[in-house]
């Protein structure tokens, strides 16, 4: 069993300092890749090339100090080789088609073989594992809901019309669509593990959309059957489970058989340890990077403080970093991270 702190603080181990990594660390906040994408093409195209893939994964490693890298790659892309067309349009962000309305479209899916359908994905772990030998790689996977909606609404939503009239109104095309998307996520994460991930973090992004009654009752069997699958195949491979405007969820979450829910930054943590008894990660608001350096640090140690309190802490953002962020203040909260936990622990 590997040693790294990140792992050792994902199952509750005791650790010398708190680990941090970056949602979206490997992004456009980094000039290294703005460059890469410039010359990559479109973003699925950077996606889809194993090589720049890799160097893009591995850049915030090297530019500023983080405890893991996490695959780029973007949750969309099993949704591709289902049969479904991606397009990522400037300002209005991904757009799929066809969308999904009826049963028969659903059939019409496939559930993607992750060797034969996205080899591009396997590649690039492996690449990378051949550089990265002093800390682990995250592998990643969209959850049902969150990649049904965009199925079902044709691409980003603020209201969600499309995925809760059929969540509620069709159970059929409800469960068929999603019991397709729960053995695609098995498949594709399983895999990602064989490849050489060593962690893996399903994004349930949408799923605060979601009150307590329907999460509980549409969505959670689904996700709680690809956690049990994943620890019935990869029983040493820790699961985290993440998704913004979700505290309401903690509890029913608490049930899933992952090792660490990752919180936002709108979620006390002090909350969510009277809800859960998992690892936790997070929870620092991605803008906070944007404050002066003394208030950067203000906030850093209430979390770790705070984060001393649960069974393990895993340091990140409470959602993406923001691509207009200073790398110098990136690598300024991974140093503070680094420093203060040190000096807690000590």
């Amino acid at each position: 069993m590997k040693d790294y702190p990140l792992l050792k603080a994902a199952r509750g181990e005791k650790t010398d300092f708190t680990p941090i990594w970056i949602m979206r660390q490997a992004g456009r906040y980094s000039a290294r890749y703005r460059k890469i994408r410039e010359q990559a093409g479109s973003f699925m195209d950077l996606c889809r090339n194993p090589k720049l893939a890799a160097e893009v994964t591995l850049i915030p490693i090297d530019e500023i100090g983080v405890d893991a890298a996490i695959l780029f790659s973007d949750i969309l892309v099993p949704v591709e080789k289902m049969g479904i067309d991606v397009q990522f349009v400037e300002g209005k962000g991904p757009v799929l088609n066809p969308k999904i309305e009826t049963v028969d479209d659903v059939e019409r899916l496939k559930i993607p073989e992750p060797e034969k359908d996205l080899p591009y994905v396997l590649e690039t772990i492996q690449i990378i594992k051949e550089k990265l030998t002093d800390r682990p790689l995250i592998g990643f996977s969209g959850a049902p809901f969150t990649l049904a909606s965009y199925m079902l609404e044709g691409g980003s939503s603020k209201n969600y019309i499309a995925a809760k009239s059929t969540m509620w109104n069709n159970p059929e095309l409800w469960d068929s669509l999603m019991s397709k998307l729960t053995d695609t996520v098995i498949e594709y994460l399983s895999a990602q593990i064989e490849a050489g991930a060593d962690i893996v973090q399903i994004f349930d992004s949408w799923m605060g959309v979601l009150s307590k009654e329907d999460y509980e009752k549409f969505v959670f069997p689904y996700t709680e059957r690809i956690v049990n699958e994943l620890k019935r195949r990869h029983p040493e491979t820790p699961i985290i489970h993440f998704g913004v405007n979700s505290s309401h969820l903690l509890e029913v979450n608490n049930r899933l058989n992952v090792d660490v829910i990752g919180l936002d930054w709108k979620t006390e943590i002090s909350f969510a340890l009277e809800r859960i008894d998992k690892s936790i990660q997070g929870n620092l608001d991605p803008v906070a990077l944007f404050a002066d350096e003394r208030t950067i640090e203000e906030k850093v140690r209430k979390i770790l403080e705070e984060g001393l309190k649960a069974r393990g802490h895993i340091f990140n953002l409470g959602h993406g970093i923001l691509p207009q962020t200073d790398p110098k203040k990136a690598k300024f909260l991974v140093d503070t991270v680094h420093r203060i936990s040190k000096e807690l622990k000590g």
